[in-house]
């Protein structure tokens, strides 16, 4: 909002500068000794106010810098992200270095309420400016706080499946199977649906097989099974949050029989089981006389 200055303030205000000077003269000339005791007494005062500004200074760095190294401290024994220990640790530090301006420059006798509302007025603009910036900021804060994943996990989020490389404040990288990196906003990251795939220790695969009509429905499962329990990566019920392995006929199609196949296994082979199990499946199904399904359709004629 633009200052309506007029020229009447002007000069009311150098008439008062003038007024302030010619009695400053006046009493110089009248009663030097007075004015010089008053001028050496104001400088002492805030000679006075000065020294205790720099010793409330330093003893508020000196406390702030305890209250960092013990928040430090604290977050490492809690093994708190990263992120969030480095955030938290830079807000406090900010907050209290504003405050302790604030009190160091009420000391030397400043008044601290305009420029308060300076600092909220100037907040609340770039607050406003950046509403996006303070979406993804918020966003961000709850990410740390809720953690619906960490760096490592691999997430499906916003139409997006890859690997958390780094959260930060604002944003989320992923980087995805063919090395590229995307970058998340945490705004709308928070507020939509994730989809955590390595949350915890043991996971769940599953295959999907299709075979032709006709089929040894024993026979197949036989096959498929054995091809699950030869693997020693894929685990059993005895391992905590893990089943027995498990073939079942799952459905019949218009052109084929469909059967699934569930096993449990480390999150660290994951990718190198499912891998490794379709490669069985395609070889070793066929040599037992289990014949993929193809598309097909039975014609009647009839005369």
């Amino acid at each position: 909002m633009p200052l309506n200055i007029t020229p009447v303030d002007t000069l009311s205000v150098a008439d008062s500068a003038k007024v302030a000077i010619a009695n400053m003269a006046n009493e110089l000339l009248n009663n030097p000794d007075q004015f010089f005791q008053n001028l050496l007494y104001d400088a002492v005062s805030f000679a006075l106010k000065v020294v205790a500004a720099l010793i409330i200074y330093s003893i508020g760095a000196w406390l702030i810098k305890r209250v960092k190294g013990m928040l430090r401290r604290v977050f490492e024994k809690r093994h708190t992200e990263g992120t969030l220990a480095t955030f938290i640790n830079s807000l406090v530090s900010i907050s209290l270095t504003v405050l302790l301006i604030m009190i160091t420059v009420s000391t030397l006798g400043v008044n601290t309420t305009s420029l308060a509302a300076v600092l909220a007025a100037g907040g609340m603009a770039i607050g406003m400016a950046l509403s996006g910036t303070v979406q993804n900021f918020a966003g961000g804060i709850m990410i740390l706080i809720f953690r619906p994943f960490k760096t490592g996990d691999y997430i499906e989020a916003l139409g997006y499946f890859g690997k958390v490389s780094e959260v930060n404040i604002v944003s989320t990288k992923l980087r995805t199977f063919d090395n590229k990196t995307i970058i998340l906003p945490n705004g709308a990251l928070s507020n939509g649906n994730i989809q955590n795939y390595f949350e915890h220790e043991v996971n769940r695969l599953e295959w999907l097989v299709t075979l032709e009509y006709g089929v040894d429905n024993a026979k197949a499962k036989e096959a498929m099974m054995e091809i699950l329990k030869n693997d020693p990566r894929i685990l059993d019920s005895t391992t905590p949050g893990a089943a027995n392995p498990f073939v079942g006929l799952n459905a019949m199609k218009d052109s084929y029989v469909e059967y699934t196949m569930k096993a449990w296994v480390k999150t660290a082979d994951y990718w190198d089981v499912k891998y490794d199990v379709n490669e069985k499946i395609y070889t070793s199904l066929p040599e037992k006389g289990l014949n993929f399904a193809f598309p097909q359709l039975d014609v009647h004629i009839r005369n």
